[in-house]
């Protein structure tokens, strides 16, 4: 049974990293205004019935379906238009519609990037700007690990480096990026375990991982509507055994496709409206899901009460 519990935790891992795209974060070519902070709320929905074990797809039916629901918490600060520093941090609840294992609810992992654009080119209504984005994420609660897919993350900290570029024609634009992923290794509740060998410790070696995100589409101050690809390798690791258990260590791989559209409105001014849903295309060791989002942002203007108090 806990096979299946497995894969939620990448899906959930996978759904986060996406979540954050969804905004003024670090996976868009969009930077904020120095002493502009954009806040918000994200709420997504996921879900799967059927997962990958190894690259053998199949039914969980002693889960029935497995849904995750997350509430996040985002923003992005421009300490100068090419510079922002960012935050993410998700509350997440895990259900099984089917079977005795109960879910888990709990705050997840506290996600910091700095996002910096050290070139941008314009030549008519050519744009074409690059990024570097440095990021660590870390558990915010000792949640379990090792209770997958139901668990609510994975426990390890992770650091990321970023390289992004971006090319707009008028309104219509590309951005493509990848990412490298330095993942700690974590404890879990067992004095041993094993992998494709026995291991006499409850410290677990997590293997590393790549990301890229692909995103093109139609992009205004007002309008934004995009399609995006995306994929996670986790390099090294090994595959869920027949009719075992799943592991926080094992090879994790997926890609993914989704649609956004972002909304802002005139007034009241600095107020925008976020949506999109993504699938999972094709995975190895994970769970075949389908998600929803909606999420409400709004910019908050310091550099007006700066110049209030320096009486400019």
């Amino acid at each position: 049974m806990k096979k299946h519990l497995k894969k939620l935790t990448v899906a959930i891992a996978a759904i986060i990293f996406s979540v954050s795209s969804f905004s003024q974060t670090d996976n868009d070519a969009i930077m904020m205004t120095q002493h502009n902070f954009c806040t918000g709320l994200m709420y997504q929905h996921s879900s799967w019935n059927e997962y990958w074990e190894g690259s053998f797809k199949r039914p969980a039916l002693n889960l029935g379906t497995v849904s995750t629901q997350m509430i996040g918490a985002m923003g992005n600060f421009g300490i100068k238009d090419n510079l922002n520093v960012l935050f993410s941090l998700p509350y997440v609840t895990t259900r099984a519609s089917a079977g005795t294992l109960l879910g888990i609810k709990g705050l997840q992992d506290l996600g910091l990037w700095v996002k910096y654009m050290p070139l941008e080119i314009e030549r008519g209504g050519n744009t074409f700007s690059l990024y570097t984005i440095g990021g660590v994420s870390f558990p915010t609660t000792n949640y379990v690990a090792d209770f997958l897919p139901l668990s609510i993350g994975l426990q390890s900290t992770n650091v990321s480096l970023r390289g992004m570029a971006d090319y707009q024609y008028k309104n219509l634009f590309v951005t493509a990026s990848a990412t490298y992923v330095l993942r700690s290794n974590i404890t879990i509740d067992r004095t041993s375990y094993y992998t494709t060998e026995m291991h006499y410790s409850n410290e677990v070696k997590m293997p590393n991982a790549t990301q890229f995100n692909i995103r093109a589409g139609y992009r205004t101050s007002k309008v934004i509507a995009e399609l995006i690809y995306e994929g996670w390798n986790t390099i090294g690791g090994f595959d869920i055994r027949k009719n075992d258990m799943p592991f926080p260590s094992n090879n994790m791989d997926m890609t993914r496709l989704g649609v956004n559209a972002k909304y802002t409105f005139n007034k009241p001014q600095g107020l925008s409206l976020i949506g999109g849903g993504s699938m999972t295309l094709t995975g190895r060791n994970v769970g075949k899901s389908t998600s929803v989002n909606g999420g409400v942002f709004y910019i908050i203007d310091f550099s007006k009460k700066i110049v209030k108090k320096t009486g400019g």
